[in-house]
């Protein structure tokens, strides 16, 4: 089934898991009601985005994969007929947890989870303290309407990953995202990391030769001092953008994308043809230092 229509569930987040599960629960139900085949929701979507402190009560929030959540949006799925992408945050055994996404098919049933790969610690994203790096390896899924590959957040600015995963089959790659200005920014760095943002992912599209799709969160949380800043896309094999979603508002984007045409930019484009991968060892390495 090579066209396919993807659905972007861009929201706000409340302190209340529950809430954010029922809403999140409608909007799956409203994007398959336009159409929707495969729908993703952002990073961490049954809660704030809580690593931007470091805070021991947090860890009450995760749960385990498959657990609850995954079974309520398991039921969605079934009936509904649609893709579900999740991503929450895992409790794997005491004192070890991940940050995860689980794949629903369109039948209700789980076909796995990808665990974060690349765990950021920086102000306000203070990740580290929360999450094991993953441990799984980079994973595509085969759904009911395509086979996928899911890469989470800040693992989206590493140019290896999306290339294993596109090696591995991938026909789209879904990023679940939750990024955003400090307010204390100016409007050109805002703008400028934007940019920066949603560049390296379109490279990701170009270099591959697949669909892009990037779904963050959108609004304030918490003290207020972080927006994020929505800006959902879909980027199509060449890079350019199909869709962009507001950076202020709520949306539910459903748009209809073609998988066929990958075979049609990498053979005008044969970037895969032409890698040297006898030459790329020395990508192993942490730093290559020049010789003494």
């Amino acid at each position: 089934m090579p066209k396919v229509k993807v659905g972007l569930v861009q929201m706000s987040c409340t302190n209340s898991k529950n809430e954010n599960l029922d809403k999140a629960i409608g909007k799956i139900k409203e994007a398959a009601a336009k159409g929707a085949q495969i729908v993703c929701l952002q990073e961490l979507f049954t809660s704030l985005y809580f690593c931007d402190v470091e805070d021991y009560e947090n860890f009450k929030l995760a749960e385990t994969i498959p657990g609850p959540s995954t079974e309520a949006l398991s039921k969605i799925a079934k009936e509904t007929g649609v893709v579900v992408i999740a991503s929450l945050f895992e409790k794997r055994a005491q004192g070890i947890y991940h940050n995860t996404t689980a794949v629903i098919d369109a039948d209700g049933t789980y076909l796995g989870k990808y665990r974060k790969m690349h765990i950021p610690d920086d102000p306000a994203y203070y990740e580290k303290f929360y999450f094991t790096p993953g441990d799984l390896g980079y994973k595509v899924f085969k759904t009911k309407f395509a086979t996928i590959g899911v890469l989470i957040c800040w693992d989206q600015w590493y140019p290896e990953a999306s290339r294993i995963t596109s090696l591995m089959g991938a026909e789209i790659l879904f990023y679940p995202t939750a990024i955003g200005w400090a307010t204390s920014q100016d409007e050109a760095t805002n703008t400028e990391q934007y940019n920066a943002w949603q560049t390296i992912q379109r490279s990701h599209a170009v270099a591959n030769g697949v669909h892009v799709v990037s779904v963050n969160r959108v609004g304030f949380e918490q003290n207020r001092a972080m927006k994020f800043w929505g800006g959902s896309f879909i980027a199509n094999p060449f890079g350019s953008i199909l869709y962009k979603a507001s950076h202020e508002n709520e949306e539910i984007i459903v748009h209809e994308i073609d998988t066929d045409k990958t075979d049609n930019y990498r053979t005008h484009w044969p970037f895969l043809r032409d890698r040297r991968i006898d030459s790329y060892h020395p990508i192993t390495k942490r730093y290559i230092d020049s010789e003494n």
